[in-house]
């Protein structure tokens, strides 16, 4: 079908298909382009289409409304039936859904959903895969080595349902890394960027970014674990943040099982988590990283969400707007579906596909570096895993450059670290923030490309044991 069937007539053909009361049909037409370099060269480039397809088929039981979920990477003609009987011998097999609620309906339909989809090419890599050929010929000259990739990807997303709701997102998303390393590959450093056309992205700004850090290793020294005043940097923060947005449910908090919990089934809702004056918010429409502005879930759980409460495939097409999980400093929202927010009693809040952490602060991170004393500076951080649920403690590594700061100056590259710390805790110690800037999370950046946050600078970040991650 794909190539053939525009994506709003197979969403039409879909529906007309079902027998349950009630169906939902997601087609998520996608095209990516990418470039791939190592040691100085460009090693492969592409193109690729796909197409898939979710059928969501909701069944009136006895006991319930019960669900069943099918998905497809590509169907012809005959395909379609076996696909929406398939989905609806699921709903009709499985249990009653707990977070079974009439479908969203309402919204008028999304004034292109019936043109075709919007593609990416590479069309939009060639200023970019200029510049990197002027900064690969740059690094052979010096006797670096330059590793990394491009990718671009535009999905069009078309979401149909039995209660009339034709709703269309065209998502952009694009990445580039480069890893930098010395000859011998004893220095090594990392550099991301998220952007959505590459039309901001500054190559010229990353060489030099790399070529300094790369200066500052040329002084080794250890250091043992301890707790040390830390300047994290916007990615190492936004993964972080965004770990702890995906904990961050009402009814788990509402249940006791989180670190917003309190006593006697109250949770942290209107009390001030943060030390300065930050704002956590998430916002379909915000400049520069925009995602799509009503609930597309295709599975329980699925999508952005990381937890089974996070999303609800009933909520798909719930209209989406700004919400500030914290307001300048003070806790403000949970996560909430609307099954979610029955249960608990607070309002609706859904995932969506943003997080932003505003500072108001105009300093630089290079400002924060002048006036440290002795501490250190990290690059990204790496392989974060929970470690205590309830109090949101997680465990990680340093990656790609960790330095010490004496007297307002990077004078050396330090061993890396395992950290044990909660991001929670940590907006309750921040002595000091930068400006917000966009940025790429290192660990969670396959997955979650639309963040922004600053520098925080933590007088006693916990570096419980050393690291051999490079």
């Amino acid at each position: 079908m794909h190539g053939t069937t525009q994506p709003h007539d197979l969403v039409e053909r879909l529906l007309s298909l079902s027998t349950t009361q009630d169906c939902i049909v997601i087609v998520d037409e996608s095209s990516t382009v990418n470039l791939r370099w190592a040691q100085n060269a460009l090693t492969t480039n592409g193109t690729s289409h796909g197409r898939k397809v979710t059928v969501i088929s909701i069944a009136d039981r006895r006991q319930g409304r019960s669900l069943g979920v099918v998905s497809s990477s590509g169907a012809d003609e005959a395909d379609l039936t076996r696909l929406v009987r398939a989905a609806e011998d699921a709903a009709h097999a499985n249990e009653a859904a707990e977070d079974s609620l009439p479908l969203v309906s309402g919204s008028p339909p999304s004034a292109h959903f019936h043109e075709p989809p919007t593609e990416t090419g590479p069309h939009l890599l060639i200023d970019f895969a200029a510049a990197l050929g002027a900064v690969l010929g740059r690094a052979r000259s010096k006797g670096i080595h330059l590793y990394g990739f491009a990718t671009h990807n535009m999905t069009s997303s078309y979401l149909g349902t039995s209660t009339g709701l034709r709703l269309r997102h065209d998502q952009p998303s694009g990445t580039v890394q480069l890893n930098a390393r010395s000859a011998d590959h004893s220095r090594s450093t990392w550099v991301g960027r998220a952007t959505q056309d590459f039309a901001d992205i500054d190559l010229d700004e990353i060489e030099n970014e790399l070529l300094t850090r790369l200066h500052w290793a040329q002084r080794r020294i250890d250091l043992p674990p301890g707790n040390y005043e830390t300047i994290l940097p916007p990615s190492a923060v936004a993964d972080l943040l965004v770990y702890q947005m995906w904990c961050a449910t009402a009814r788990d908090a509402v249940e006791g099982r989180s670190a917003f919990s309190a006593a006697n089934g109250h949770t942290l809702l209107g009390q001030r988590i943060c030390s300065l004056p930050l704002t956590l918010l998430s916002d379909p429409h915000f400049p520069g990283l925009e995602c799509a502005p009503f609930s597309l879930v295709h599975l329980p759980g699925d999508d952005i969400a990381a937890f089974d409460d996070e999303a609800s495939v009933f909520d798909n097409g719930l209209p989406l707007e700004q919400t500030d999980w914290i307001h300048e400093g003070t806790l403000n929202r949970l996560v909430a579906t609307r099954h979610g927010a029955q249960v608990t009693g607070l309002p609706v809040a859904p995932s969506i596909g943003n997080l932003i952490l505003e500072s108001k602060s105009r300093r630089t991170l290079e400002d924060m570096v002048a006036s440290t004393q002795h501490g250190l500076l990290l690059t990204c951080l790496w392989s974060i895993r929970p470690v205590e649920p309830s109090t949101l403690l997680l465990t990680g590594l340093t990656r790609d450059g960790t330095y010490l700061i004496e007297n307002g100056e990077v004078t050396a590259e330090i061993n890396n670290f395992r950290f044990n710390e909660s991001p929670l805790s940590l907006l309750g110690r921040a002595a000091e923030a930068s400006a917000s800037q966009r940025t790429l999370c290192r660990e969670w950046g396959d997955w979650f490309t639309r963040a922004a946050a600053p520098a925080l600078r933590i007088p006693d970040f916990n570096m419980s044991s050393t690291s051999r991650s490079i």
